[in-house]
């Protein structure tokens, strides 16, 4: 079964994944998975991303792909993009990192209580 097919069985509905087998060495794995964002929208949604993607962004393109218009792509792309948390690609250094930084004098202690406190 591929995420489509499961995507169009649970019909939106939330779901848990509580088993996942490697392929290659019959391991199987069993808890609580959370399913990537991405896995989590509907099957059509999930197209429409790939479509994005594949045509690098390009909303003409996009529009030529779907024959539809701009404002068509850009509300579907603002409604998709609401369903998605935005993940964090830089994320705050650890404490350790910061005190690790502090000792070898790279900052002043200031700059690592900055750090440490976080964005105001």
């Amino acid at each position: 079964m591929d995420w489509q097919e499961l995507t169009n069985l649970t019909r939106g509905r939330p779901f848990t994944v509580e088993r996942v087998r490697l392929d290659d060495g019959g391991v199987a794995i069993e808890g609580t998975f959370e399913l990537p964002q991405l896995a989590q929208l509907s099957v059509e949604d999930q197209v429409f991303v790939t479509a994005f993607v594949r045509c690098h962004g390009s909303i003409k393109e996009m529009e030529r792909t779907f024959g539809v218009s701009y404002p068509t792509i850009k509300s579907r792309l603002n409604r998709i993009t609401q369903a998605l948390d935005f993940v964090e690609t830089d994320p705050a250094p650890s404490r350790a990192d910061v005190i690790d930084r502090l000792r070898r004098g790279e900052i002043t202690a200031e700059q690592a209580l900055s750090e440490l406190e976080g964005p105001r």
